[in-house]
C-alpha cells in the first residue's frame, strides 16, 4: 500500500504535468491558425502576380516579335546592299584595273598580279550568274591581254637577265675537280635572285590560272641558246688563249690554276703532235706507197743521224721541249675536250634552274628539249671527228687516230656523269654519247689494224731508204706511234676488245674478263690485247725491215742498218713502259732484240774480213830469218800490203757516210773492230816491216798501227 502522502504528491505532479500539456497543446492550436491565415495569405498574392505576369506577357510578346522581324529585315537589307556592292564592284573591275594592264607588269609584279585576280573572279562571276553580259567579254579581253602581257614579261625577262656563262668561269667549273686541295665552290648564277623570284611567280601563275604552256617552250628555247653559245663561246675562248699564250685558264681562282682546267681525263703525252706530224709526213711520202715520194729527200749521213738522235732524245726525255703540251696544235682537241666538260656542267645546273621554273611533269621534257642544240653540237663535232678519222685511215694518215684517243678517253671517263645528267630523258637523247662512243672505237680499231698492216706492207723503195744505214723513218714512225698507246691503254685495248679482235690474235676469253656489257673488258684482258697488238706491228716492222734491207747491195750496209734499228726499237722499248707492256704476252722479246743487234754486229765485222785475210798469220809465205827472200816471196809480201792499205782505205772512205746514232753502239763497234784490225796488223807489221822486200818500203808500209786505229775511230763519222 502506497502511503497517502506519497498519493497525493504524486496526484499533483501528474496535475501539473497535465496542465502543461493543455498550455502546450493551446499554443500549438493558436500557431496553426495563424499559419493557415499566413498561407491564406500567400496563395491570394502569388494568384494576384501570376495573373498579372499573363497580363504582362500578353502584352510583350507581340512587341518582341516584331522587334525581330524588324531586325531580320534590317540584316537583309544589309546583307542586299553588301551583294549590291559586291555585284557593282564586278562591273567596276575592268575600268579600275584597265591602266594597270595596259602598262604592264614591269617593276610591280606583285600589283599586277593583284589586278588580274581581280579580273579573274569577275571572269568567274559573270560566267556563273549573266554569260551574256557584254561586261563578260570585256574583262574576258582584259584577262586575255593581261596573260598575254605576263607572256611578254616572262619573255622579256628571260631574254634579259640570261647570259652567256663566262669562259673564265666554266673553265673553274670544270677544273675545280681536278684540284686536290678544297676549293669554294664555284657560284654560277644564270639569273639574278630578284628576277628569278619574279620568273617563278609568273610561271606559277600561268601553270595555276592562265592554263598556258607555251611560255615552256619560250624557257627552252631561251635557255638552250644560252646554253649552247655558252659552249661555243668556250671553244672559241679556247682556241684565242691557246693561240696567245698556250695554255687556256682562269684567273678567277689564282694560284689554284692547273695547266690544263679540265676534268683528270684530259690528259695527253707530250709527243703526240710531233708524233702526229712525222706520221703524217710519212704516210704522205711513203707508208701508203703512193702518194710523193718521189719528192722526198732521203736524209744522208748526220743530217739523218741528228734526226733520229734528236727524236730518241726527245722521246725518252719527259722534261724535254716536246714534253709539254704543244696547246697551239691541239687546240681542236683539247676545246672538244674542254666543251664535253662544259656542257656536262652546265647541263647539271641548268636543271637545277629548270626544277625551280618549270612545273615538275613538264621537268624532263622541258630539259630535254633545253639540251639538244648543245648536245646535237658536240655530237656532231664529235661525229665530224671520226668521219675525219675514217678519211685519213683511207689516204693511211694514221696521226689522225691519235686525235682520237684522248677524246673516247674523256668521253668514256665522262660516261657516268652524262648518264646521271641525262636520267629521265627520251631514249633518242640518252643513245648519243654511247653511239659516238662506239663509232670512236670503231674508226679507232679500224686506225689500228691498218696501222699495223701497213707497217707490214710499207713498199720497199730504193730512194726512200736512207744512204747512211740509219734508223729508217719507218721504225721511228711506228715507235712513236706505239708509245702514244702507253697513256691510252685501256682506251686502245676497249678499241681493239670492242671489235672482238681477240679472236685475231688468239687470245681466249675469259667470260670473268667481261662484264654486262658486251663492251666491256678487264683491264686484264685489255692489257693482254694491247700487248699482242703491239708484238704484231713489231713483228711486221721487223719483217719489213728485213724485205728493206736487201735493197743495200753491200751486207756491211745491211747489217749496219737493219743494226741501227733494231738498236733503236730496243732503246725505245727499255726507255718507257712498252717493254713491260711487250712482256705481258712475249717474256723474250729484249733478250731476242739484243740477239738480232749482235748478229748484225757480227754480220757487219766480216766485211773485214777481205782487209785483214791479206794480213792473217794462216797464209802468210813461211821464209827463214837471215835468208835473201826470192822474188816470188817479195812480191806476195808486196800484194799482202798493198791489199791491206787498199782494203783499208775503201772500207773507210765507204763506211765513214755511213751512221750509227747511238754513240754507245758506236764506239763498241768501232772499239771491237780496231782490236781486230789493229792487233792483225801490229803482228803482220812486226814479222815484216823489217824485212827487205822492197826498195821502197814506205810505198807499202803506209800506216803505223796507231794510224791504222785513228782510221777506225772515224769510221761512221763524216765530219772526220
Amino acid at each position: 500500500m502506497i502511503p497517502p502522502q506519497e498519493a497525493s504528491a504524486r496526484r499533483r505532479e501528474i496535475e501539473d504535468k497535465l496542465k502543461q500539456e493543455e498550455e502546450t497543446l493551446s499554443f500549438i492550436r493558436d500557431s496553426l491558425e495563424k499559419s493557415d491565415q499566413l498561407t491564406k495569405n500567400m496563395v491570394s498574392i502569388l494568384s494576384s502576380f501570376e495573373s498579372r505576369l499573363m497580363k504582362l506577357e500578353n502584352s510583350i510578346i507581340p512587341v518582341h516579335k516584331q522587334t525581330e522581324n524588324l531586325q531580320r529585315l534590317q540584316e537583309n537589307v544589309e546583307k542586299t546592299l553588301s551583294c549590291l556592292d559586291h555585284v557593282i564592284s564586278y562591273y567596276h573591275v575592268a575600268s579600275d584595273t584597265e591602266k594597270i594592264i595596259r602598262e604592264g607588269p614591269t617593276g610591280r609584279l606583285e600589283e599586277y598580279l593583284g589586278s588580274m585576280a581581280k579580273i579573274q573572279k569577275a571572269v568567274e562571276y559573270f560566267q556563273d550568274n549573266s554569260p551574256d553580259s557584254p561586261e563578260l567579254n570585256k574583262v574576258k579581253l582584259l584577262f586575255e591581254r593581261g596573260k598575254e602581257s605576263l607572256e611578254s614579261e616572262f619573255r622579256s625577262l628571260m631574254t634579259r637577265h640570261s647570259k652567256v656563262v663566262s669562259p673564265v668561269l666554266i673553265l673553274d667549273l670544270i677544273s675545280g675537280e681536278d684540284d686536290l686541295e678544297v676549293q669554294e665552290e664555284v657560284p654560277l648564277e644564270h639569273l639574278p635572285e630578284s628576277v628569278l623570284q619574279d620568273v617563278i611567280r609568273i610561271s606559277r601563275w600561268l601553270v595555276e590560272y592562265g592554263r598556258n604552256q607555251d611560255f615552256m617552250n619560250v624557257y627552252y628555247q631561251i635557255r638552250s641558246s644560252q646554253l649552247d653559245r655558252s659552249i661555243k663561246s668556250l671553244k672559241e675562248h679556247f682556241r684565242k688563249s691557246s693561240s696567245s699564250s698556250g695554255v687556256p685558264y682562269s684567273p678567277a681562282v689564282p694560284n689554284k690554276r692547273k695547266d690544263t682546267p679540265t676534268k683528270k681525263p684530259v690528259k695527253r703525252p707530250g709527243t703526240i703532235r710531233k708524233a702526229q706530224n712525222l706520221l703524217k709526213q710519212y704516210s704522205q711520202h711513203g707508208l701508203d706507197g703512193k702518194k710523193g715520194g718521189s719528192n722526198l729527200i732521203p736524209l744522208e749521213g748526220h743530217e739523218h743521224d741528228f734526226r733520229v738522235k734528236h727524236l730518241s732524245e726527245a722521246l725518252n726525255d719527259k722534261h724535254g721541249p716536246l714534253a709539254g703540251r704543244d696547246d697551239m696544235l691541239d687546240v681542236e682537241t683539247d676545246a672538244y675536250i674542254h666543251c664535253v666538260s662544259a656542257f656536262v656542267k652546265l647541263a647539271q645546273s641548268e636543271y637545277q634552274l629548270l626544277t625551280d621554273v618549270i612545273p615538275e611533269h613538264h621537268q624532263k621534257k622541258t630539259f630535254d628539249s633545253l639540251i639538244q642544240d648543245a648536245l646535237d653540237g658536240l655530237m656532231l663535232e664529235g661525229e665530224n671527228i671520226v668521219a675525219a678519222a675514217r678519211k685519213a685511215i683511207i689516204r693511211h694518215d694514221f696521226s689522225a687516230v691519235l686525235t682520237v684517243f684522248p677524246i673516247l678517253r674523256h668521253l668514256k671517263q665522262t660516261k657516268p656523269e652524262f648518264d646521271q645528267v641525262l636520267q629521265g630523258t627520251a631514249a633518242s637523247t640518252k643513245n648519243k654519247l654511247p653511239g659516238l662512243i662506239t663509232s670512236m672505237e670503231t674508226v679507232g680499231a679500224k686506225a689500228l689494224e691498218d696501222f699495223a698492216d701497213n707497217i707490214k706492207n710499207d713498199p720497199d723503195k730504193e730512194y726512200n731508204m736512207p744512204k747512211d744505214g740509219t734508223v729508217h723513218e719507218l721504225t721511228s714512225n711506228a715507235i712513236l706511234f706505239l708509245q702514244q698507246l702507253l697513256d691510252f691503254q685501256e682506251t686502245a685495248g676497249a678499241m681493239l676488245a670492242s671489235q672482238v679482235l681477240g679472236d685475231t690474235y688468239n687470245i681466249p676469253l675469259d667470260p670473268r674478263e667481261t662484264s654486262s656489257s658486251a663492251t666491256s673488258y678487264s683491264s686484264e684482258f685489255s692489257k693482254r690485247l694491247l700487248s699482242t697488238y703491239i708484238c704484231k706491228v713489231l713483228g711486221n716492222l721487223q719483217l719489213n725491215l728485213l724485205s728493206k734491207s736487201k735493197v743495200y747491195e753491200d751486207p756491211a750496209l745491211s747489217a749496219i742498218f737493219l743494226h741501227n734499228n733494231y738498236n733503236y726499237i730496243l732503246k725505245a722499248l727499255e726507255k718507257s713502259e712498252l717493254i713491260q707492256l711487250v712482256a705481258v704476252t712475249q717474256k723474250t722479246a729484249e733478250r731476242s732484240y739484243r740477239e738480232h743487234v749482235e748478229q748484225q754486229i757480227q754480220t757487219y765485222q766480216r766485211s773485214w774480213l777481205k782487209v785483214t785475210d791479206y794480213i792473217a798469220e794462216k797464209s802468210l809465205p813461211v821464209f827463214q830469218p837471215g835468208v835473201k827472200l826470192r822474188d816470188k816471196e817479195r812480191q806476195m809480201i808486196k800484194e799482202r800490203f798493198k791489199g791491206f792499205n787498199d782494203g783499208l782505205e775503201e772500207l773507210c772512205k765507204i763506211q765513214k757516210a755511213w751512221a750509227i746514232p747511238d754513240t754507245e753502239q758506236r764506239d763498241k763497234i768501232r772499239q771491237a773492230q780496231k782490236n781486230i784490225v789493229k792487233e792483225t796488223y801490229g803482228a803482220f807489221l812486226h814479222r815484216y816491216g823489217s824485212v827487205p822486200f822492197t826498195k821502197n818500203p814506205e810505198k807499202y808500209i803506209k800506216y803505223r798501227v796507231e794510224q791504222v786505229g785513228d782510221m777506225i775511230d772515224r769510221l761512221f763519222d763524216t765530219s772526220a
